[in-house]
């Protein structure tokens, strides 16, 4: 069973969120947004499916990363997330929370073996 899939996102925090915000859109060309920067991309083995990564900077203060006490959280796209949950949990892995599910998708967080926390995401096939 394949587990990760791609990068699906790349968080992290700062002092002002909405300053670095506008620094990379007039400096980098981002085209941002109130949450970051959607890089929207097509599957190549695939190229009819859409996929997309999400580029999101956070306060310093926001308590969103914790337990971990990093700057940053990736965030892996993975397929069949509920299985992969099994297994992590039979390997050991911390489990933070419990799947949440939304309209473009179904999220979870747990913590690598250095207490780095880690958002899985399993896209929706209807939005991506």
């Amino acid at each position: 069973m394949k587990k990760v899939t791609g990068i699906g996102g790349v968080f992290f925090k700062c002092k002002d969120s909405k300053k670095i915000t506008e620094w990379y859109k007039t400096h980098l060309g981002l085209d941002t947004n109130e949450y970051g920067a959607t890089f929207e991309w097509r599957e190549e083995s695939e190229p009819t499916k859409k996929g997309s990564t999400q580029w999101s900077p956070f306060d310093e203060k926001t308590d969103y990363f914790n337990p971990s006490t990093k700057d940053f959280m990736i965030n892996y796209r993975v397929e069949k997330l509920e299985i992969l949950v099994e297994q992590l949990k039979k390997e050991g892995v911390t489990i933070v929370d419990e799947i949440e599910t939304f309209d473009y998708g179904k999220f979870i967080h747990i913590l690598d073996g250095e207490g780095n926390k880690i958002e899985l995401w399993e896209p929706s096939e209807n939005k991506e």
